[in-house]
């Protein structure tokens, strides 16, 4: 069996939580197919690479496509990269697909070369409204692009409950067609690696509790509403924002003068990491941090949650999607409920009760170091037992095999 999967994130190009569940996903499938299966990872950037089992191929737009709305250049560039992928295949018994940005080329191989097609649920459009910031009338298109990928889907993998719920509501997938598999973590890369250098690399005082947050700047991570919670933090607790990579120059204006108008209403310190950090220095910061915060708004699994549990760090995160399957509530971290005012909306009722409220929680475990302890390593053990990435590859690969056995419809 020749395993198509196509992917807008590789190695070394991942900035989202997808890239990652996409690296280790098809690292452990090539492991558990060799001699059996192929993998073929179909991916957008420059990448080349073959070992057993995987071959890797990166594809770059052929041409560029003229368009009348600069945001529309994207959703075009897409589209030829989808081509080039699907055109690249001989055969492939599944093609499986991560975000909408490869389910066009999914869903030509379907139709060319006969595949199942096979969607994983890392987000859906509609629950990103916020997007048409970035892609104007594009994200018409790109919403319309995955509808059509989940109504044609031959199997969807939802990474959570919340997500197999959502992908039956919004395109009406019948149940037994969506198999829920999480993502997962590699426990032995992210585990307690504390080092004091990195942390004052970064200007972080390894002295001084701090709180962490990791992820882009964008509307679904939630950062504005941690960064508006700083004001009601006790005094002495550190703030590491480890954020960059703004969707919009517009987000990236908001951030900042959010975090300048934080800093003059707390006398805490708050240190702006203003990038992607490497892998190895992140896990450095989720090992020294007291407490990871998760303000999502919208979070279908949330793999950053794992990576800081694995680290033996307590988590306080927003209880929405997918995250109160991972976080359990006083066990291994809170959970703050975020009540939205519609169904796509990414403010709360009352944004400012909800930052008072994500601050208490912070507080509470910041005040607590056997508190700490204790969620950190109910953390690292919750992930050991639930999240290996070794037993979702055999999950994974056995919805494949009987996929290619019977077709569900």
């Amino acid at each position: 069996m020749n395993i198509a999967l196509l992917t807008n994130e590789y190695p070394p190009h991942i900035y989202g939580g997808a890239g990652v569940h996409v690296e280790y996903l098809t690292r452990e499938l090539a492991a558990l197919s060799r001699g059996r299966h192929h993998v073929d990872v179909l991916s957008f950037g420059d990448q080349r690479e073959e070992h057993p089992g995987l071959s890797v191929r990166g594809f770059e737009p052929a041409c560029a496509i003229d368009v009348q709305d600069p945001r529309h250049t994207r959703f075009m560039s897409t589209l030829v990269q989808n081509l080039m992928m699907a055109g690249s295949v001989r055969e492939a018994a599944i093609a499986h697909c991560h975000t909408w940005y490869a389910h066009f080329g999914g869903l030509l191989l379907q139709q060319l070369v006969g595949a199942k097609l096979v969607l994983t649920t890392h987000s859906l459009e509609p629950h990103r409204p916020w997007k048409v910031e970035q892609l104007g009338t594009a994200y018409n298109a790109t919403t319309w692009v995955e509808r059509t990928a989940y109504e044609n889907a031959d199997g969807v993998v939802a990474v959570s409950e919340s997500m197999r719920q959502d992908v039956h509501d919004l395109y009406g997938v019948p149940f037994e067609r969506i198999r829920v598999i999480p993502n997962g973590i590699d426990l032995n890369e992210y585990r307690p690696t504390p080092d004091d250098a990195v942390l004052r690399r970064y200007g972080v005082d390894p002295a001084v509790p701090y709180l962490l947050f990791v992820g882009r700047i964008t509307r679904q991570k939630g950062i504005i509403h941690l960064v508006r919670a700083l004001q009601h933090l006790q005094p002495g607790i550190q703030v590491v924002l480890c954020a960059g990579a703004p969707d919009t120059q517009e987000i990236g204006e908001e951030m900042t003068q959010a975090v300048e108008a934080a800093r003059r209403q707390s006398a805490n310190p708050i240190v702006w990491i203003n990038q992607m950090a490497p892998r190895a220095d992140v896990i450095s910061l989720y090992s020294g941090a007291a407490v990871f915060v998760c303000p999502s708004v919208y979070e279908p699994f949330g793999i950053i949650n794992l990576e800081a549990m694995a680290c033996e760090t307590p988590v306080v995160a927003s209880a929405v999607g997918g995250i109160p399957e991972i976080v359990v509530h006083g066990e291994t971290g809170y959970l703050v409920p975020f009540e939205r005012r519609g169904d796509t909306d990414f403010e709360p009722v009352d944004p400012a009760a909800f930052a008072r409220d994500l601050a208490a929680r912070i507080n509470e475990v910041m005040a607590d170091p056997d508190l700490q302890r204790r969620m950190g390593l109910a953390s690292r053990a919750r992930v050991e037992a639930e999240f290996s990435w070794t037993r979702i590859a055999e999950r994974t690969l056995e919805f494949y095999e009987a996929l290619t056995a019977a077709d569900p419809r």
